[in-house]
């Protein structure tokens, strides 16, 4: 259950680990597994068909899960600990502002993601109903290597964490741009820890192209990202840098000068072992 605390050490005598099953029965369902049998749920999180089956039960009760016949769904309370969580960290007051500026800027879509167990992790997004990529959305989770986000998240985070991801190598090709080697990905993340910025053309899926800068704290500490995409068959590199990146760059400050405001963001989205002190941008 390491995995849990992100490689942590675990107390066990406080772990509980009949509310870890849960949670993992509720991540097991993802944009490809939407609905699946007792027997697909216990495969997909380790779990015996008999401890699996208790706590799907346990969760129909809650109204997390729905049980149409032998097949099982998330169900619509799942929602409330989104909302909950969106609520109780303002998130809405100081990120979607920033991201809305950028929308009503360049058209297509922008987004916030935090580092969280390997994936870029959707905060905010917002995009025009003729976006690339309908599918990204808050709490969505997107692979780091693939994603202008997930590269800076990567690139600022520490020795530990950085080495631990790399060491999943080789990664899966999601499109025949997707960085799959340990060396080329590490290269590609000193570039943008030079640079300040990440871009990424084709990698997650074809047809997007997105640039990314750190969100950081007071204390030069990256706490999230901020990216811009769009059409990658318009948007050259040469176009993401010297069109978007500025007004990326200053939508970054914006968020960084609320941080005092709303210090919850560091306490709930920033984790120190993917902290890292970085420059003025």
């Amino acid at each position: 259950m390491s995995s849990v605390l992100d490689g942590g050490v675990i107390d066990e005598k406080e772990f509980n680990s009949a509310i870890a099953r849960g949670f993992a029965v509720l991540e097991c369902f993802d944009q490809t597994h939407t609905e699946m049998t007792l027997s697909q749920v216990a495969a997909r999180t380790g779990l015996s068909p008999a401890t699996a089956r208790r706590c799907l039960y346990t969760l129909r009760v809650l109204g997390y899960v729905r049980q149409d016949g032998r097949k099982f769904t998330l169900g619509a309370r799942v929602l409330t600990l989104s909302s909950s969580y969106m609520r109780s960290s303002q998130i809405d007051e100081f990120l979607l502002p920033e991201v809305r500026n950028l929308v009503e800027a360049f058209g297509d879509a922008a987004s916030v993601a935090i580092l969280d167990e390997g994936k870029a992790l959707y905060l905010a997004h917002t995009t025009r109903q003729s976006a690339v990529r309908p599918t990204a959305a808050v709490g969505v989770r997107y692979p780091a290597h693939a994603t202008s986000l997930g590269k800076v998240l990567l690139a600022n985070a520490d020795s530990v964490t950085l080495n631990r991801y790399v060491g999943q190598a080789p990664f899966t090709a999601l499109t025949d741009r997707t960085l799959t080697g340990k060396k080329e990905l590490l290269a590609c993340l000193q570039e943008v820890k030079r640079l300040g910025y990440a871009i990424a053309v084709d990698e997650l899926d074809y047809g997007i192209a997105s640039i990314a800068c750190p969100i950081c704290d007071a204390e030069g500490r990256v706490v999230a990202a901020i990216n811009s995409s769009g059409f990658s068959g318009r948007l050259t590199r040469d176009v993401l840098v010297e069109e978007r990146l500025p007004r990326l760059i200053q939508a970054s400050r914006n968020i960084t000068a609320k941080l005092s405001q709303y210090p919850v963001l560091v306490r709930t989205a920033l984790t120190p072992q993917s902290a890292q002190r970085v420059g003025p941008i």
